[in-house]
Formats: C-alpha cells, sequence, structure tokens
C-alpha cells in the first residue's frame, strides 16, 4: 500500500461498504475530518429499500446524517459539521464532497468505485494542507488506489483483535507440571490455600499470578492425564481463585457421553455449570462441539429439569453454490441446514448392545420432538426466550450485530451456547477477527458468567485427521 505522510490535519474519505459495516463509522476518527462522497450518498439511497439487513443499516445511516444535518445553513455544511464525541474532546467535522465537473481518467470506467477514487484524488490536489486518505473495506479499491498512489487504508476499528493475535483458547496448560500437581505450584510461584466448601473444593492462590489468565479459564497440568484441572473464578495481579472441575471421563458421564482430555472435560463442565450463562465453544470439525452440547442439553432439560426446552438455530449460509427456496414450514425449512444437529441425535440415541438407532421410534420421536424447537435466527428478533437452552452453531458466520440480537433474547433463567470454527467462514466481508463469534469471546473474557473452551482433539476417523492437516 502507498505509505502515507500522515499531516496535523487529516480529511478520512469513507466508502460505502465502511459506512454499512459499521453506521457508527463517523464517530470513530476523533478530531480529523470525515468525507462522504456524493456517490456515496447515492449508493445509500439505492440500498435504503427492502427488509434486508443491509438496507436497515443504510436507513440507520440517513437517520444519522439527517439528524446532523437538522438545523444547519448552507454555509455551515460547507465550513463542516462539528462530530460530538462521547469523551468530550475535540470535535471532528463532517464534510460532504460534492464535484459537478468530474472528469475520470480514460482508463477508469464510470463506476461508483472509480468515482469515490476519482473524487479523493481531487480532494487531495485541493488540499495539499491536509492528508486525505480513502478507507475502505474493498479489497479491490484498495488495490487501485495504491497503484494510482492514492493513500487508502483499511477500516480497523471493527477488529476484535489484531491480525498477529488469536483468539483466546480459553486454557492453559502447563505440560511441564508433574503428576503429583506440586510442581504447577512451583512453576507459578504462588502459595496455596485449599478449601472445601458446599462439596466444591477452592484453591486460594497468592503470588505473581500470570497475566494471560482470566475468568472462566481452564488451568491444567496435562493435555490428556490431568491430575489437576480447574477453573478461573476470581482474578487479579496478585490472587486468584481456582475451583476444581468435575471428572467426567469415566462413570460421571453426561447422557453417556465421556471426555476424552482435558479440553473435553473443562467443556462438559461448563456446559453443566449453572453459574455459566453463555459458553462459546470453538474448535475444527469433528471435535465434539455440537454431541456433547446436545448431550448437556438433554441432560439438563429431559433429565434434570432445569430447561423446559431447547432451541437450536445456525446461520443458513451455503458453503457453496445456494440451491434456491426450500418448501414447508419454518422447521421444514431449516431441516436441510441442522445435519449436524440429526447426525448427533442419532449418535447419542444409539442403542450401544444392538448397534441400532432408536431415532425412529416413535416415542422417542414425539419426546424429543416436545422439547426440541429448531428455529431460524431471521425470526427471533422481538422475543424473549424463558427457561431455554439456546443452542447457536456455526456462530462465525454471523456479525457481532446479529448475535447480538439473538444473545439479547436471553429471558429468565436461560442459558446461550455459540459453536463454531472461525477457521471456516463462509459469508463475505467476515473474518476470523471480526466475525460475532470472536466478538462475543473478547468482550465476555472477563465476565464472571462466562466461559469460552477451544477443543483441539479430533475425534472423527483417520481419514478425517489426515484431511485436517493435508488439505
Amino acid at each position: 500500500m502507498v505509505r502515507i505522510d500522515k499531516k496535523a490535519n487529516r480529511l478520512y474519505v469513507l466508502d460505502t461498504n465502511v459506512l454499512i459495516h459499521d453506521p457508527a463509522a463517523l464517530y470513530q476518527f476523533d478530531e480529523h475530518d470525515v468525507v462522504i462522497p456524493m456517490t456515496v450518498l447515492e449508493e445509500l439511497d439505492k440500498h435504503k429499500n427492502g427488509m434486508r439487513e443491509i438496507a436497515r443499516t443504510a436507513r440507520q445511516i440517513s437517520r444519522t446524517l439527517s439528524d446532523l444535518t437538522t438545523n444547519v445553513t448552507p454555509e455551515e455544511i460547507q465550513q463542516g459539521i462539528p462530530i460530538p464525541r462521547v469523551d468530550g474532546g475535540q470535535a471532528g467535522r463532517l464534510r460532504f464532497l460534492c464535484y459537478r465537473d468530474l472528469s475520470v481518467p480514460e482508463s477508469l470506467e464510470q463506476s461508483p468505485d472509480n468515482r469515490i477514487l476519482t473524487e479523493t484524488c481531487r480532494l487531495r490536489d485541493e488540499r495539499r494542507d491536509a492528508s486525505v486518505i480513502l478507507v475502505t473495506k474493498d479489497i479491490n479499491l484498495r488495490v487501485k488506489a495504491a497503484a494510482l498512489e492514492v493513500p487508502v487504508e483499511d477500516y480497523l476499528n471493527d477488529r476484535v483483535f489484531d491480525d498477529r493475535d488469536a483468539m483466546i483458547e480459553g486454557a492453559r496448560i502447563y505440560t511441564g507440571a508433574g503428576r503429583d500437581g506440586h510442581s504447577l505450584w512451583e512453576s507459578l510461584d504462588v502459595d496455596v490455600m485449599v478449601e472445601r466448601s458446599d462439596g466444591q473444593t477452592l484453591y486460594h492462590l497468592e503470588g505473581q499470578i500470570p497475566q494471560e489468565w482470566h475468568l472462566g479459564m481452564l488451568v491444567s497440568d496435562s493435555e490428556n492425564g490431568a491430575e489437576f484441572e480447574a477453573i478461573v473464578r476470581s482474578h487479579g495481579p496478585n490472587r486468584a481463585t481456582l475451583q476444581l472441575l468435575t471428572n467426567y471421563r469415566h462413570h460421571d458421564g453426561v447422557w453417556g457421553v465421556h471426555a476424552h482430555d482435558s479440553r473435553q472435560n473443562f467443556a462438559l463442565n461448563l456446559l453443566m455449570d449453572p453459574e455459566i450463562d453463555i459458553l462459546t465453544i470453538a474448535g475444527s470439525a469433528g471435535t465434539g462441539k455440537t454431541f456433547m452440547t446436545l448431550a448437556a442439553a438433554f441432560q439438563q432439560t429431559l433429565d434434570g429439569k432445569r430447561f423446559e426446552r431447547i432451541v437450536f438455530t445456525r446461520a443458513p449460509v451455503p458453503m457453496g453454490e445456494d440451491i434456491g427456496f426450500l418448501p414447508g414450514t419454518e422447521e421444514e425449512k431449516m431441516s436441510p441446514w441442522m445435519g449436524a444437529f440429526h447426525d448427533n441425535m442419532d449418535n447419542l440415541l444409539r442403542d450401544e448392545r444392538e448397534g441400532s438407532s432408536s431415532w425412529n421410534d416413535g416415542a422417542t420421536r414425539q419426546l424429543i420432538g416436545s422439547r426440541v424447537q429448531i428455529r431460524s435466527p431471521t425470526f427471533m428478533r422481538g422475543r424473549t426466550l424463558n427457561d431455554t437452552l439456546l443452542i447457536i452453531d456455526e456462530a462465525q458466520n454471523f456479525t457481532p450485530k446479529q448475535l447480538k440480537s439473538l444473545i439479547t433474547r436471553a429471558g429468565r433463567n436461560t442459558k446461550i451456547i455459540c459453536l463454531g470454527n472461525v477457521g471456516q467462514i463462509d459469508t463475505p466481508y467476515l473474518t476470523a477477527n471480526t466475525c460475532g463469534m470472536a466478538a462475543v469471546v473478547e468482550r465476555f473474557r472477563n465476565w464472571p458468567h462466562a466461559g469460552h473452551i477451544t477443543l483441539k482433539s479430533v475425534e472423527r476417523s483417520r481419514l478425517a485427521l489426515a484431511a485436517e492437516e493435508l488439505l
């Protein structure tokens, strides 16, 4: 990209996709000026009709611009409209860019992107006293701007973390610790006091607590044959409290499902923990995300009676070419997207002795059908889910705004579980550091009633494991 020599005065020219991606982008440039070309306003006007998300966002941006321009004289618009700041600092100004005589180079067609690029070039030539920077999420437009030596940047405010970082795993495994557990405390260099209360074992630590620890994370001394596994219940620079986990590897299984390593055992603990209201489970295909989640859901709904129903939903985003409209009711339309649900149901209900499945049994289907609802996220707005365990599959294909709409549906006695793999995003314009799942993990990392774990061991065939590594 073009090296930008940023001066004291900066003018950020916003592309249409920046405003649609973040309607509050106007307020993210501190004391610098924001410039909106007329071409952008025309594109917003084209998108405003309809009921799709992009149309609602375009109308929201139009209302924001209308509020800023209300009771403002033409002279004040020419000088720039002050953009208020929440922190009370120096306000930037909103400017509109309009050129009646806009000559586009012959090598460029008269497309909206090229008009925005030409408008930016004209503004750059006129304002030699300031740095004029085009901000766009369109990769192709950034490449064209670089070819024409136009300063250009990506919009980075929507990123939950930087490209050089990665989503937290929710676990800290001290593989060098001994099987007796003592070397774990020596490696941590802390004083430990053990307390047993209400059937729980708590470890109170004093000393230099690792900075990477956070609430709701796993601390273990081994990936597989761990002797010590605990969850961080409180955390500070010099003090922390760990709670020993329940061992679901053997007789204490969940709906017949047993953990094979520390991460799976931690996932089952979070799924069964009444103190955890929102849980995110990440991992590649075949790590058991949906299988363990459904097992815990049936354990707490059909056996424990903690919840009255299970609501299962996912983003209906195709991996390849869309097959078109689907007939039937809402549940019938969602059925083709619920292959993971039906496959795991078949495995959970399989009779180990006969090797067959009881899924086709009428009584079983009626019992499951009375407690499980398959719903489309499109129709979730406005609902309040009480006494519900909400499972959101393929959460990486949701935007942060869409996941917020689903999570805010939570009512009394509701637990939300988000499943996904940020390495398999099928939604355009979303990346591993801007998708909704990454936002939920990062924003809730220090909330005491949230948990997250990244599963790693693949439980499928040797072929699936080889494909994960080789392809």
